[in-house]
């Protein structure tokens, strides 16, 4: 957790810069796209809209994580501090020789980073596979580019380091958001969520993708809030966020953990204990993952048992999951189900 709080903390002006920007770009961006998506569908559902502004953002926050801060001057060696361009696509091998869980946390966050793109063009605009890699692939190598020559000249000198290693992570990343557009198809065809009724008997995919979306609801109310809160300190030049008894940097661990508490029960147990089992990723497929009415006590019982499940296949035991895929698939039902 240390170390990836270390990595983002790198960000922190890049994640500032997105939030003042966000609200003017949603305006300008959401709109049209808004309109092709009505002409195309003949209507416009309330998830469209929610989809395509966090699309906005995520575009948005794209380009400001890697092309934002802008250097200032206009001699010296750019923020990358003489590092030359890497053109070696195995070179990834001995960064992680030298530097371990850094470089491995810095190649995953590439790949992870694009996965939403992916998800976009096969779910947003509806691409086949190839056009969605190509995107991503594109859209990456218009990145490296830009950061290898100074902004496409704007600078007189290469402000980033150019890796051709995170041009393949990224493509990579944006296959693997296809791949789950593919896998929520499967499940929820685009179109037909809307009118279908929840399901009490869902797939292990379908359970998947629910979970997926859920915890990205976690995890952006894990760190927004704190974000928020320091931008607004920030911009009013006042000292960071120091809680009695903690350092700065303690503190924002603190928040952020209390934050992502908050929100994993609000997610996982408040809002589908008084929905009949729906979590929002859960509503979003159109499932309930409680399968079948329960006394008030046998329905704690099983709250608690699922949330335990969960925080020990999550963050504990992740070898735990693939012994649930196996029960599920003997017996078409997770453990907890099996609860009266």
């Amino acid at each position: 957790m240390g170390a990836i709080k270390r990595f983002l903390g790198s960000y922190s002006d890049n994640f500032a810069a997105a939030l003042i920007l966000w609200p003017l770009v949603s305006l300008l961006l959401t709109l049209p796209i808004l309109a092709y998506l009505y002409h195309r569908d003949g209507r416009l559902r309330f998830g469209s809209f929610v989809g395509t502004y966090l699309a906005v953002l995520y575009v948005l926050g794209l380009g400001c994580f890697t092309l934002y801060p802008l250097p200032s001057g206009d001699t010296g060696l750019g923020i990358t501090y003489g590092v030359p361009a890497n053109f070696n696509p195995l070179a990834f091998v001995g960064d992680i020789q030298k530097d371990g869980l850094k470089a491995v946390f810095q190649l995953l966050f590439n790949l992870v980073f694009f996965v939403p793109l992916g998800f976009i063009a096969g779910r947003l605009l509806r691409w086949s596979l190839l056009p969605a890699v190509l995107l991503g692939c594109a859209t990456s190598v218009l990145i490296e580019s830009a950061q290898f020559t100074g902004f496409f000249g704007l600078y007189p000198y290469a402000y980033r380091c150019c890796d051709v290693d995170d041009a393949i992570a990224n493509t990579l990343g944006a296959a693997l958001g296809w791949l789950c557009t593919w896998l929520l198809a499967r499940v929820a065809p685009p179109g037909q969520l809307a009118d279908a009724e929840p399901t009490d008997r869902p797939g292990f995919v379908r359970r998947c993708v629910a979970l997926w979306i859920d915890l990205m609801i976690v995890g952006f109310a894990t760190v927004v809030p704190y974000g928020v809160v320091a931008l607004g300190l920030e911009a009013t030049d006042a000292a960071a966020l120091q809680l009695p008894g903690l350092t700065a940097a303690q503190t924002s661990e603190a928040v952020m953990g209390f934050c992502g508490l908050a929100a994993l029960v609000l997610v996982e147990l408040v809002i589908p204990w008084l929905r009949d089992g729906s979590t929002p990723g859960g509503s979003f497929v159109r499932m309930t993952f409680e399968t079948h009415p329960r006394t008030f006590w046998c329905r704690v019982l099983f709250y608690i048992a699922r949330s335990a499940t969960l925080v020990v296949a999550l963050w504990v035991w992740p070898w735990l999951i693939p012994l649930l895929l196996i029960f599920y698939l003997v017996k078409r039902e997770m453990p907890y189900d099996l609860i009266p």
